[in-house]
């Protein structure tokens, strides 16, 4: 089903399709039953919560007036990141534990067809989601100042209030086992109740070509989903999938390693960036 979803949905960016509501609607239609069917029965499951309210690809893709056709693939791009790592996260069996920290951070992986190994992130954070999604979201370019594993991350162009381009580069990792790589992205930001989204994949976009000297990776489908602990609303269920090609001839026993690592590792920066955070705003309060 999700082949021919996207094949649907695809027909919105053509130029000459842009005007036929009725493709518009059917895209749409299709797109809700199949969040349906990759949230199965049971209450339980965490993708219902995208379903409050409109389906989460129900978003500003449709409203085509005043976006270009560069504008209108980048949207399409995000939101088919968007749909690709709901329909990855959905699915409970295959996954094999990479790591578990003291903490109770987990990393597991599994091979996809077409995509190869992805990594994804389990933990839960002791901050509410609208502070975590302030923070990566809308502090996105500030990431490089807590974590020392990203030189940088700039925004290249926003579309609309949820897709932006950016390009990141990444720290190369202790002895240069993996050394410097960037990516330019093109990411999708939702908020669906309580439940908030960090979609992304690679792009190319004309203000960043490949740069001498650094090896253009790519990533995506990639995904953090926010949401509420159940037991707790001040607290984040929080997921983080992630699918790279590092590019360059490097081991896989090296990639996995270093990718799982770096995801445990971005939990614990998260912590401390959140905690200090606090910690400011208790000083000018005081």
């Amino acid at each position: 089903m999700l082949p021919a979803t996207f094949k649907l949905c695809a027909g919105i960016s053509y130029l000459h399709t842009r005007n036929m509501t009725g493709l518009r609607k059917n895209a749409m239609v299709a797109i809700h039953h199949e969040l349906n069917r990759l949230a199965g029965p049971g209450p339980s499951n965490w993708i219902s919560q995208v379903r409050r309210r409109s389906s989460l690809l129900s978003s500003r893709i449709i409203e085509e007036e005043g976006y270009s056709e560069e504008e209108m693939s980048y949207l399409k791009q995000g939101e088919d990141a968007l749909q690709k790592a709901i329909s990855i996260l959905s699915q409970q069996d295959g996954w094999t534990i990479e790591t578990v920290a003291t903490n109770g951070d987990k990393v597991l992986s599994k091979v996809l067809p077409d995509i190869g190994k992805v990594f994804k992130l389990e933990v839960m954070l002791e901050q509410h989601p609208d502070n975590l999604y302030q923070e990566l979201v809308g502090n996105m370019e500030q990431m490089g100042e807590w974590n020392p594993n990203v030189k940088q991350v700039k925004i290249l162009q926003k579309i609309g209030q949820d897709t932006m381009v950016t390009h990141e580069v990444a720290a190369e990792t202790p002895g240069n086992v993996v050394g410097p790589r960037d990516f330019v992205s093109v990411r999708c930001a939702k908020r669906r109740g309580s439940s908030c989204f960090l979609a992304g994949m690679s792009t190319q976009h004309a203000k960043m070509p490949e740069q001498r000297g650094v090896v253009r990776a790519e990533n995506g489908p990639t995904c953090i989903v926010m949401k509420p602990c159940a037991e707790d609303p001040n607290k984040t269920k929080f997921t983080w999938l992630l699918s790279i090609d590092l590019k360059g001839w490097i081991p896989k026993t090296i990639i996995n390693k270093v990718l799982s690592q770096t995801q445990v590792d971005f939990a614990n920066h998260l912590r401390q960036r959140m905690a200090n955070n606090v910690s400011m705003e208790m000083a000018h309060a005081c």
